[in-house]
């Protein structure tokens, strides 16, 4: 190798180290200012676009899954009263029905001796009746002692007493109290036991089938009034911290929104979640009870706080920023991200709400910022 040739390379590696130099200092330095000049031209080439920023009240906390559940006072277990065979099931799952409507019929041997029962007290009452109204003249006469009224006066209380109870336990045993002035005047048993809706609403669930045997108290229908509905939501422990009772929810790809009335005091500890509660406000149609959702907790604002386009946010150094424009190009502007939503983002940062940023190009604007790519 000659002296010149070697002089050649020497003048290439200066120049090269030269060349990064300046490169660094220019990107220092831009960096310093924060700062980007560039022509509407080469804004147009890189596909810059502008917009707006868009002022925001609320702010996106986290998103969790729920489960959406149905209010333990809403909801109803419909029992068999008394044993027996059941004949006919008139209501399925899925069904609307008000309260009173007819939902099974049960035969019921059980249901005859507390009938017959009923009447033998209503007789025993009648004759302690006539025998208490004749002692009662009987003794206004002179005829027969106080001590003897006071005996048949015990023995018709003690047979009124025998009739409220024959007819309270047929009343528990789902008769009504047409059926049983019925029964007083005929005397004529049925072992036919009807089962009624307790509550206007939907049937949930159906625990029998027709031709089965059931004994007293078998469950036989669950139906719930699905007016309202809560969010059952699990909670990361370490949040917990930054929600609050009231705090508004929105479903995910619905129009449903919620509202925090409950947050737990104990720790799941197979996930280290908590538990916290919201009731569905308004119309919830296509929320099904038991279904799981997405959601995300949604919290007032007291900054000036903004949503723009995630496209309008760059990333460097751990740091966001957004490109203002300017008459000469850009100022970078440094944000704190505080909520993601979809395709949006909700920012905090040194703004006075009416600059026009670039919601598209944030990217290319990075590059040309900190020299790693050209304007032209």
């Amino acid at each position: 190798m000659n002296l010149i040739h070697l002089f050649k390379i020497q003048v290439t590696k200066h120049k090269l180290l030269e060349l990064a130099l300046l490169l660094s200092l220019f990107n220092v330095s831009s960096m310093a200012a924060n700062t980007i000049e560039i022509s509407q031209e080469q804004i147009a080439n890189l596909g810059v676009q502008m917009g707006k920023l868009e002022p925001v009240s609320q702010t996106p906390l986290l998103t969790a899954p729920a489960k959406v559940v149905i209010p333990s006072e809403h909801e109803y277990i419909v029992n068999a009263s008394q044993s027996g065979l059941i004949n006919r099931l008139h209501a399925s799952v899925g069904d609307h029905v008000k309260k009173g409507a007819l939902l099974a019929q049960i035969n019921s041997p059980d249901l005859l001796a507390l009938q017959g029962r009923f009447l033998k007290t209503v007789s025993t009452f009648n004759l302690a009746t006539a025998t208490y109204q004749r002692d009662k003249k009987l003794l206004k006469d002179g005829v027969i002692a106080a001590r003897r009224e006071q005996e048949t006066l015990s023995q018709y209380n003690a047979a009124a007493l025998d009739v409220n109870e024959a007819r309270q336990l047929l009343e528990i045993a789902g008769m009504s109290g047409n059926a049983i002035k019925h029964l007083k005047d005929s005397h004529h048993l049925n072992s036919a036991l009807s089962v009624h809706a307790p509550i206007s609403g939907v049937v949930i669930e159906r625990m029998v089938v027709a031709g089965t045997r059931v004994d007293m108290l078998a469950p036989l229908y669950r139906i719930a009034d699905l007016k309202e509905l809560w969010l059952e939501i699990n909670i990361p422990q370490e949040r917990l911290g930054d929600i609050n009772v009231g705090n508004q929810v929105l479903i995910e790809n619905t129009p449903i929104s919620a509202k925090i009335s409950l947050l737990g005091q104990s720790v799941n500890p197979e996930n280290q979640t908590i538990m916290a509660r919201a009731i569905l406000q308004g119309e919830h149609t296509g929320i099904r009870p038991g279904q799981r959702v997405n959601i995300q907790i949604i919290q007032p604002s007291d900054n000036d706080t903004f949503k723009v386009p995630n496209t309008a946010i760059a990333q460097n150094e751990g740091k966001s920023f957004v490109f203002i424009r300017t008459p000469k190009g850009f100022k970078v502007s440094t944000i704190n991200v505080v909520g993601k939503q979809d395709n949006h983002s909700t920012i905090t940062g040194d703004f006075i709400g009416s600059e026009d940023i670039a919601i598209k190009g944030a990217v290319a604007l990075k590059a040309t910022w900190l020299g790693l790519g050209s304007a032209e």
